[in-house]
């Protein structure tokens, strides 16, 4: 592989990676999506040991750590005929594809009938010789594990029925749209569908019942099931499954689940990764939960909302606790960034989201500047132009990351101050620093904010008196040369134009 790229992570006697990166890159993949895209080049159905060596090989090269394949698992026809009648998703489906067939929608790849890979997508050993061409390449996978439901067709429905929760006429009159009659050769049962207490429930699913012991030991063996099949799982709606969230939406009382499978699993694969899909402030909730990572929506949110001391205010937090959050611009359940965050926006809150410490969590899709969401439901994207410059940038951001400072080193969040009396555009100012243990120095600032502010930054480096100070941008063309001394005494002195961002590589010479 060229240097230029970095080399795989070393895999260690038990095939774990060692030596693990602290801010690691994860890419997302829409797996059916993929593979129907191929199979159109192909000319026949394309399976995961279609995927081209050469593909594998450039993820790779971009610096990434981690491949999230989303939607492996088999799902059934139940949830497929909801999902193709269902009026409400099926206008959403015709707006991501004008041209939509039958055959588009499989069904919610989150309606899980087990954690076996699809058929479709070459089965558990094709998956298997695809996670060995993965780790060859010192990728990790990671894949989906649906703790909160399953699909209205799962075998437990039929074997295990106390598995669930169940309703009563009663739940059936006050929330028709939360329950459902489920046939059984045991006779007829009401179920309650899938959801969070802010929601209707998921028609194409049944929620399970945590109050039932019975329940989480189940769902840890499922959990044991995947951990054989990947290296990490992104866990889905992961909050809705503490005791207090699941008491509030059902009334019934449940043990702590997480601590214990976190730990049943960490038993038998030491090195097994979770990450939480987390909303409602709960973030620091489910890191003490036991996972490794959990999403940052705050950052998210408060980028979106366009304000830059929300967000300064979000990074004032430990670097310690921010290694935990995997920061991100765009999923399969939110917009695309490109469709949301205003050209100059969308480049500069990437460049605050990637260049802080934590997980950084990328989708596909992203780097060309893809405009369409496209629904778990579906198996075939819309064709869309790229847009050139994004894809520039992103190539410009994707070659920081690689380097070790910004991987392993150390982050902090650094000063702005006004550049004169009564300026109040610092505020709109973001800046922070890397700094590697071979000495190397990276300096980010941003000014986040449709308007031109100006700003001093605190430079925490007093090694520079003396000397010339270089500042070359990683991602422009702009190159300055700086006296040390004036640097540490006032500080660096910034005017940016509207959503302007620096990324400065920090070199200095002592006269």
């Amino acid at each position: 592989m060229n240097d230029e790229l970095g080399a795989p992570a070393p895999l260690s006697a038990d095939g774990g990676i060692d030596r693990p990166t602290p801010c690691p890159s994860l890419y997302q993949i829409n797996t059916r999506v993929w593979l129907t895209k191929l199979s159109v080049s192909l000319g026949r159905p394309a399976t995961l040991d279609d995927v081209p060596d050469t593909e594998l090989d450039h993820i790779a090269g971009a610096g990434f750590d981690w491949i999230w394949l989303l939607s492996v698992w088999s799902t059934g026809l139940a949830g497929q005929h909801i999902s193709r009648t269902d009026q409400a998703w099926r206008r959403e489906f015709e707006e991501t594809l004008p041209d939509l067939r039958e055959e588009d929608i499989a069904g919610s790849g989150f309606a899980i009938t087990g954690y076996t890979v699809h058929p479709g997508l070459g089965g558990k050993v094709a998956l298997a010789r695809l996670r060995d061409r993965l780790r060859q390449r010192g990728l990790q996978l990671m894949l989906d594990f649906v703790p909160n439901h399953t699909a209205l067709d799962h075998p437990w429905i039929e074997d295990h029925p106390e598995y669930y929760v169940s309703g009563t006429e009663l739940d059936l009159a006050r929330a028709p749209q939360n329950y459902i009659w489920v046939k059984g050769s045991r006779g007829d049962r009401l179920l309650a569908h899938g959801r969070d207490p802010y929601f209707s429930g998921w028609p194409d699913t049944l929620q399970l019942n945590y109050g039932n012991p019975a329940t989480q030991e189940a769902m840890i063996g499922e959990l044991l099931t995947i951990a054989e099949q990947c290296d990490g799982v992104r866990c889905d709606m992961a909050m809705l499954v503490l005791p207090d969230v699941f008491a509030r939406t059902w009334g019934l009382p449940a043990p702590a689940f997480w601590p214990a499978a976190i730990m049943r699993i960490r038993e038998r694969v030491p090195r097994f990764r979770f990450m939480a899909e987390v909303y409602w402030d709960l973030e620091w909730t489910m890191l003490q939960q036991g996972f490794d990572y959990a999403y940052d929506k705050r950052l998210y949110d408060r980028l979106r909302a366009g304000q830059a001391r929300p967000v300064r205010e979000h990074l004032q937090a430990g670097p310690d606790d921010q290694k935990k959050l995997a920061r991100f611009l765009e999923n399969h359940d939110e917009p695309r960034a490109a469709a949301t965050l205003a050209t100059g926006m969308h480049e500069a809150a990437a460049v605050i989201t990637y260049l802080s410490p934590g997980l950084r969590f990328f989708h596909q899709g992203q780097f060309e500047g893809c405009k369409k969401r496209i629904s778990p439901h579906l198996v075939r994207a819309p064709i869309e132009p790229q847009n050139e410059a994004l894809k520039h940038f992103y190539c410009e951001l994707l070659a920081v990351l690689r380097q070790p400072t910004v991987r392993n080193g150390e982050w902090r969040l650094l000063s702005c101050t006004p550049a004169w009396e009564s300026n109040w555009t610092w505020d709109s100012c973001i800046a922070s620093c890397w700094e590697g243990s071979n000495g190397q120095r990276i300096l980010v600032a941003v000014n986040y904010a449709a308007h031109q502010s100006q700003c001093y930054v605190r430079l925490p480096w007093d090694d520079l008196a003396g000397g010339t100070v270089r500042l070359r941008d990683l991602i422009g063309s702009a190159s300055y040369d700086r006296e040390g001394n004036a640097l540490i005494s006032r500080g660096l002195y910034l005017d940016l134009p509207p959503w302007g961002r620096h990324v400065f590589k920090v070199s200095w010479t002592i006269e």
